[in-house]
């Protein structure tokens, strides 16, 4: 029987880089209780957050991802035709069709490679982490670009004090392709449905439609039930996560959670009994929660302040809308 030939790829890949966006605009705690009965000290004591970026009216998240990946494959010391793939996660790109990487893949002088987007809302950044490490070992690409960027400022009711002050706006990521050593170990992920109304939009398209003098759709969360899903569940994962890569948490450099909560990522790393002088990153204090583009908003931040450096071992443990959740073990690149 004639066989159907297959690739293969490098047994080790790694990050080689990380580009992040931040948009101009920073917003307090203060200017957002303009249009709330609550307080800059409130959010603080709740949220870990302190400020956060919105993006211009004519930023998108298409344009941040852009500028984003950028840099990432500058810092690379590559060129955009080095790029053989191109994945953003997102969910906040408002046109429903077509994906925005193909544009993004496109501005960036890439195009005409394979472009796709991955919505897992903010366990999203992982997902596609996993893909891109998977597509590289299977021979299907030697370097890929993959990017989180989200603009959830317009999604958010303003009016709505038990969450305005959490979303915000940015891009980041990291370029993807062989290294000396292994640097991304296998992706623990799943998700849980029966949760899937805690993160959610709460009005429909086509409800919306059907009663367009109604309240528009917004983005509404239930704090509580998220906090501890991901206060005592995300501990397994992240267990998970070092023993399929055969890491113990005394090797730990560096934490990096999705930037939900601070106090969720003070619980988490207790939990995982890291190192105490393991660096946890705290880049929601000005930041915000951007979703899928907050674990590489994070790690481009404990890289650029020189709190981590290239080569430490950190654990991404990302969770969000879905329920969903992923996370690995990897060795952090340049900054």
């Amino acid at each position: 029987m004639k066989q159907i030939s297959a690739t293969s790829g490098p047994t080790n890949i790694g990050l080689l880089s990380v580009g992040s966006y931040r948009p101009e605009r920073v917003v307090t705690n203060d200017e957002l209780c303009e249009n709330i009965d609550s307080s800059d000290e409130w959010i603080y004591s709740r949220t870990g957050i302190k400020t956060r970026r919105f993006a211009a009216r004519d930023e998108s998240v298409t344009s941040m991802a852009t500028e984003a990946g950028r840099e990432a494959i500058a810092k690379a010391s590559l060129e955009p035709s080095d790029v053989d793939c191109v994945i953003v996660a997102t969910s906040t790109h408002f046109t429903q069709t077509p994906a925005c990487a193909p544009a993004v893949a496109t501005a960036l002088g890439a195009g005409g490679v394979p472009a796709f987007d991955v919505s897992a809302g903010c366990a999203g950044f992982g997902y596609a982490l996993g893909v891109a490490a998977d597509m590289v070992r299977g021979g299907t690409a030697a370097k890929v670009l993959v990017l989180g960027s989200e603009k959830l400022s317009p999604t958010v009711d303003m009016q709505d004090r038990s969450n305005c002050f959490i979303f915000a706006d940015g891009a980041a990521g990291v370029m993807v392709g062989e290294t000396p050593t292994q640097g991304i170990g296998p992706t623990v992920w799943g998700s849980d449905g029966s949760q899937a109304t805690a993160i959610r939009q709460d009005i429909e398209w086509i409800d919306f439609l059907d009663n367009r003098t109604g309240e528009r759709p917004y983005l509404r969360l239930e704090g509580s039930a998220v906090f501890r899903w991901a206060a005592f569940e995300m501990g397994k994962v992240g267990q998970q996560a070092m023993d399929a890569a055969g890491i113990r948490p005394d090797e730990i450099d560096v934490f990096v959670p999705h930037q939900a909560n601070s106090r969720i990522n003070e619980i988490l790393a207790k939990s995982l009994e890291l190192r105490p002088d393991a660096v946890l990153a705290n880049d929601i204090e000005h930041t915000g929660n951007t979703s899928a583009a907050s674990i590489p908003l994070a790690m481009a931040e404990v890289l650029a302040t020189g709190a981590a450096k290239a080569g430490d071992l950190a654990l991404l443990i990302g969770y969000g809308a879905g329920l969903s959740y992923a996370a690995q073990v990897v060795r952090l690149p340049n900054g």
